[in-house]
């Protein structure tokens, strides 16, 4: 298995019928073998897509699987990549600029859980997020668990990975980027705010959410109003509430006669 730490290995593990899809559809880290229960049924698409780019294939018995992933989890399919690149805040800024959209980014300060951090990429990815930063200390980085946690979605979108999340911030706001800290104690609804221009939230972790030197680099505090008695979201699930009300003001937008 990758280490806790991201792509910092030679060689990822990527498994599972979704992440090893989406790498073979992607084609941007390049797989180096693939291992498969059989060649049949469920598994013929992504044979297909192996041998149509010349990755070796191996068919093994779920034993020989179960030692690579333990417990099963592979679903029968594992594939031995080169590790993901890190992209960089200019490159994802660029990246928007292409697009021609205001960039929306994610900024996760401190998730630990790779089930967290792959289900935020799966939900960014679908939000049309142009990139998310990740610290790169006490936070996972782009492991395997994550990878498949996120169904295939990091293969598709930019991460940036930063030594200074602090630093990071106040760059995006130097480039024009309006950072906003996601957080129970914020005064502001994130429905009233404009969500349609250049745009960076951030977004803490499992334990103690944003931290202070973190959040006051904000530019301002928007939450999630709760009716319930839960004081707060799953990071991964306050990131989807306030992703997809961007997408919804940013359709209204383009569609405005």
């Amino acid at each position: 298995m990758a280490p806790a730490g991201g792509n910092d290995s030679q060689q990822e593990i990527l498994y599972g019928l979704h992440a090893v899809r989406e790498a073979l559809k992607a084609e941007n880290r390049p797989l180096q073998r693939l291992l498969v229960l059989r060649t049949d049924k469920q598994y013929t698409d992504v044979v297909q897509l192996a041998r149509s780019r010349r990755i070796p294939i191996h068919v093994q018995p779920m034993a020989s699987l179960d030692r690579v992933v333990p417990n099963g989890r592979h679903q029968g399919v594992v594939a031995f990549a080169s590790a993901k690149a890190y992209q960089t805040e200019d490159s994802i800024l660029v990246g928007a600029a292409h697009r021609q959209e205001p960039p929306l980014l994610v900024i996760l300060d401190g998730v630990e859980d790779p089930h967290n951090l792959g289900a935020v990429l799966r939900t960014a990815e679908g939000a049309g997020v142009h990139g998310v930063f990740i610290p790169e200390r006490r936070a996972v980085g782009l492991t395997s668990a994550v990878a498949k946690a996120s169904a295939g979605a990091i293969d598709h979108i930019p991460v940036a990975r930063v030594t200074n999340m602090s630093r990071s911030i106040e760059s995006l706001k130097a480039a024009g980027v309006w950072i906003y800290g996601v957080t129970p104690s914020a005064s502001k609804v994130f429905t009233d705010i404009d969500l349609r221009g250049p745009v960076g939230l951030v977004l803490g972790g499992e334990g103690m959410g944003i931290r202070p030197g973190v959040l006051q680099h904000c530019d301002d505090c928007i939450r999630i109003p709760l009716r319930g008695r839960v004081a707060s979201l799953n990071v991964s699930a306050a990131a989807a509430i306030v992703l997809f009300e961007a997408v919804r003001q940013r359709a209204e937008q383009n569609h405005r006669p």
